[in-house]
């Protein structure tokens, strides 16, 4: 709908048989009829080489711009990754961010969390618990199978259900081998799957590989606070839950709105720990900590933090901050922000 939406553009639906056959048989002579035109060439991965098609457009006929879209199979896809290295730009579908929620009506944000951002469970009339087991049943019909060679169904389900039960926490391996009965190398396999196909989003550390500091163990976030509260069973938001689904909505609308895959966060082994931590180009840290209210904040994160590393910026995002307010640590500043404010600070930096 947002494709059909843009102005003079030709839109095709590679599902269907009679609109997808000239572009597998002819790509050439499909691409010579349509020179000068914006394309959308939607359900892409239906077609069997979509880079084929891609990478003569791209190479041949610089006279055409096309929107490509697919399902998350298609990004999994390492030939179709390869094959048009330089030659795509990949925008990421979050869930619902801010901007979308004022679209959507303006609705509080527990509702946001608690329904998720994909639009159909947002718009529902009462909680949809049994639209979300057919989703994701669906989604291993559709892109595990399609994609994985995958046999253990209720394994791989275990598995995610337990990486949505602990969202946000840091990810251990062999606690999810011994829950799920598999070898480590299978629970590692099953990651790759989630992550490739954007089911979970995995930050991993940021370090200066000091003996002090976790260097190698990653935080897993489920994709949407939606599907976290379903397989956590929750039917109501506490407010001890809040803090929780703020650090998740903070890194979806900083995914969405900066697209960007550089998020690490940090901490250290005695158990202090940042959020999260933007690494820009040949630049020092920049650190993003969220709180869901300003009065939650404590300052000895950030001092465990300093006596390590020197970052360009600290800002603590926070849902009742209206006007920014700014606090010193020793010789560093730390700067209070609301979310739409940290996304415009953060859109300078060369990510």
């Amino acid at each position: 709908m947002l494709c059909q939406s843009l102005p003079k553009v030709t839109y095709f639906d590679c599902e269907l048989p009679r609109q997808a056959k000239p572009m597998e048989e002819d790509p050439e002579g499909f691409l010579e009829k349509n020179r000068g035109r914006r394309l959308v060439l939607d359900e892409i991965h239906q077609l069997n080489d979509p880079s084929r098609l891609l990478k003569i457009a791209a190479d041949h006929f610089p006279d055409i711009r096309i929107i490509a879209t697919g399902s998350s199979t298609l990004a999994a896809s390492k030939k179709f990754r390869d094959t048009l290295t330089g030659r795509k730009t990949t925008i990421r579908f979050t869930p619902m961010c801010s901007l979308d929620l004022e679209d959507f009506g303006g609705k509080d944000l527990p509702f946001r969390f608690l329904r998720g951002g994909l639009p159909p469970f947002f718009l529902s009339s009462d909680l949809p618990e049994k639209r979300y087991h057919e989703w994701v049943e669906d989604y291993w019909a559709r892109d595990v199978q399609e994609l994985y060679n995958v046999d253990k169904r209720s394994t791989f389900r275990k598995f995610l259900e337990l990486l949505m039960v602990q969202s946000g926490g840091i990810y251990e391996a062999t606690r999810f081998s011994r829950a799920c009965e598999v070898a480590r190398n299978t629970i590692a396999g099953y990651l790759n799957i989630l992550e490739e196909t954007f089911v979970v989003r995995v930050v991993r550390p940021f370090s200066a590989h000091k003996p002090t500091e976790i260097v190698s163990a990653p935080k897993v976030y489920g994709f949407d606070t939606g599907f976290v509260c379903f397989f956590k069973g929750w039917r109501e938001l506490r407010a001890e839950d809040m803090g929780l689904m703020w650090e998740h909505y903070v890194l979806n609308e900083m995914t969405a709105r900066l697209q960007t895959g550089t998020v690490r966060y940090w901490r250290d082994k005695q158990g202090h720990e940042l959020d999260f931590v933007l690494v820009p180009r040949g630049g020092k840290p920049v650190v993003v900590e969220c709180k869901w209210r300003s009065g939650d904040f404590s300052e000895e994160s950030f001092r465990a933090f300093f006596r390590i590393h020197e970052p360009q910026a600290c800002y603590v995002v926070c849902s009742d901050v209206g006007p920014s307010y700014r606090k010193k640590i020793g010789n560093n500043e730390i700067r209070f922000v609301g979310l739409s404010e940290l996304i415009g600070l953060l859109e300078s930096l060369p990510l």
